[in-house]
């Protein structure tokens, strides 16, 4: 029997959850959908017309007000979470996971629409995924990055941040330089990024390593708009626990 320590913290539980699936401990009976519905809070389905929030946890804010899960967010609202906190929310067709301690704010694309033109993170950290529908553009202190029909991972800091394609192509261009430019093309995190804020022209984009989130949770936020990931093993192998902010 495979036997998850209660009490543990939520991003063990969450590693856990990835090397029972990689193991094949589904083989005696227990289905991969139930496990992940024990374990990542509820069977995850399209959310129902009206309703933007799948699940949050501490001090979590919607433009300054505290959030419930019947607060509505929209294309221009600011998010804020708490240092422990978590929300995992939708707007129109875009999905998002934001981590705690952290603050985001959503673009319009200024036509009056409902439409999401992009979001930009202060600091703290989001996954989040997007149809391939329309071009959209994230942006950090140090980092603008062009997306379509994408699956990312962000760590904003004020000097630096990590950014992982999960799959889908980005253009990722440093705030200051525009020298330091790359497109990245993933099936799979093929190749996440630092984009650097203090290094000569041409060196504030670094390759860096696969950490602090998992398919599992890309698949969670995926099936809140009603769609799937592209790949079909799951992916574990950052070295660390996940960062507190």
């Amino acid at each position: 029997m495979y036997v998850i320590p209660r009490g543990e913290p939520e991003h063990l539980r969450r590693r856990l959850l990835v090397r029972a699936l990689a193991a094949g401990l589904f083989s005696a009976g227990i289905s991969a959908r139930a496990f992940a519905q024990t374990f990542l809070g509820g069977r995850p389905a399209k959310l129902p017309a009206g309703r933007s929030i799948y699940r949050l946890s501490g001090d979590v804010k919607v433009n300054d007000k505290p959030a419930t899960l019947q607060t509505r967010i929209g294309p221009a609202d600011s998010i804020e979470t708490g240092r422990d906190a978590e929300i995992v929310y939708v707007v129109g067709e875009n999905s998002f996971m934001l981590r705690g301690a952290s603050r985001l704010t959503l673009e319009s694309d200024g036509s009056g629409s409902t439409l999401l033109a992009g979001f930009r993170i202060v600091t703290g950290a989001v996954l989040s995924v997007f149809p391939n529908r329309r071009r959209l553009r994230l942006a950090t202190q140090t980092a603008t990055i062009g997306i379509r029909g994408t699956g990312v991972y962000m760590e904003a800091e004020p000097r630096q941040t990590y950014f992982c394609t999960c799959y889908g192509t980005a253009e990722v261009t440093a705030t200051n330089d525009s020298q330091s430019k790359q497109t990245v093309q993933a099936t799979h995190h093929d190749r996440p990024l630092y984009i650097l804020a203090d290094e000569k022209p041409g060196g504030n984009i670094r390759e860096a390593p696969f950490i602090n989130h998992t398919d599992q949770e890309l698949t969670l936020i995926e099936a809140l708009v009603g769609r799937t990931p592209p790949f079909i093993f799951p992916k574990d192998n950052y070295s660390g626990p996940r960062r507190e902010y």
